[in-house]
């Protein structure tokens, strides 16, 4: 089985913490989206991970240390890591068939900027399992639309008129991706394009054409990282599910001086809490100290300098520095505000 993991966007949506460093690689609940993101997938698969290929961007953003993340991610899973670059953001399709020698055998796609919770069984009678989610707004969403045998016949996108409920998240099964790649060809050869963009959906589209049985796969949580509202909720929403788990998120290297936690939080190494109340559902990353603040419902990176602080829905980058009485902001790295 293998993992393939398009990751070229910049993330515009949750400027300024993706001036600096790829959405993917923003820490939620103490590791990176895409981290959580490919180890959830690899454990809801059950099997061994032959290879996990990155699609990324322009090397000025995505350099050496996010190769190098990513490498040691595939490696933590004993899979063969690959790198490829997406030269231009001509859509979806388009980054998939970066990575076409890759493009063989069983494999799940996943984009990188969702989280899920999840426990099912994989239908690998099928050509595809797209996963979807069921939600109250699917005018706002692509949808799948199912026959009487619950197959997938049609996917949708934001209908105008209800054809269901159930959403697409961005993360799809195929039998033998390679079906796929010889469908995007085709896209690609012929120029089928919608927006400028080459898509996955028409591959899949063509796919379906030729009789090929698609079927749904159900997540129990999905969980968007677009924006920085929806991360800070993200990330409440995780340090949940991972206290209910039983995980250890406080590092035992933190030191407290008339500090109070209430949990659940994510606290990194090194951290120093100073006359401070911090929880419940903050994360803080390592080396990072607070001070005279009361802090809850907010993410915060690592190497930043907290005072005098009351924050709620608040998301902080990293090397920051912040002094003042501001709730529900928004920081990038390396930014000083006193």
């Amino acid at each position: 089985m293998k993992i393939i993991v398009p990751m070229a966007g910049r993330g515009s949506r949750l400027r300024p913490h993706t001036l600096t460093i790829p959405k993917p690689l923003i820490p939620v609940a103490g590791k990176p989206i895409v981290h959580r993101l490919v180890t959830d997938i690899a454990k809801v698969l059950g099997e061994q991970i032959e290879e996990v290929a990155f699609i990324l961007g322009d090397p000025a953003f995505f350099g050496d240390d996010v190769v190098e993340s990513l490498m040691n991610l595939a490696e933590e899973l004993g899979a063969k890591g690959s790198i490829y670059r997406q030269d231009e953001p001509l859509g979806t399709g388009h980054a998939i068939m970066s990575a076409k020698e890759s493009l063989s055998g069983p494999a799940v796609i996943a984009y990188a900027d969702t989280l899920i919770r999840a426990d099912f069984d994989l239908d690998k009678s099928a050509d595809s399992v797209i996963w979807v989610k069921q939600v109250e707004r699917p005018e706002a969403f692509g949808v799948v639309n199912l026959n009487d045998d619950k197959e997938i016949v049609e996917l949708v996108e934001k209908p105008k008129e209800f054809v269901s409920d159930l959403a697409v998240i961005g993360i799809y099964y195929f039998k033998d991706v390679g079906v796929l790649k010889n469908e995007l060809q085709y896209v690609l050869d012929n120029n089928i394009v919608h927006g400028g963009e080459y898509q996955i959906n028409d591959g899949i589209k063509r796919m379906m054409e030729k009789g090929m049985k698609f079927v749904p796969g159900k997540v129990d949580e999905w969980m968007d990282c677009g924006n920085k509202n929806v991360t800070v909720e993200t990330n409440q929403r995780m340090l949940g599910f991972l206290e209910k788990d039983g995980e250890s998120l406080i590092a035992e290297s933190v030191k407290q001086e008339n500090a109070n936690i209430i949990e659940p939080c994510f606290i990194g190494e090194n951290v120093m809490l100073k006359d401070t109340t911090v929880g419940p559902y903050v994360s803080i990353g390592a080396d990072t100290l607070v001070e005279n603040s009361t802090i809850k419902n907010s993410l915060i990176q690592s190497n930043s300098k907290i005072s005098n602080a009351n924050l709620d829905n608040a998301m902080i980058g990293n090397n920051v520095v912040f002094d003042g009485n501001f709730e529900s902001i928004s920081i990038g790295d390396y930014s000083v505000l006193v």
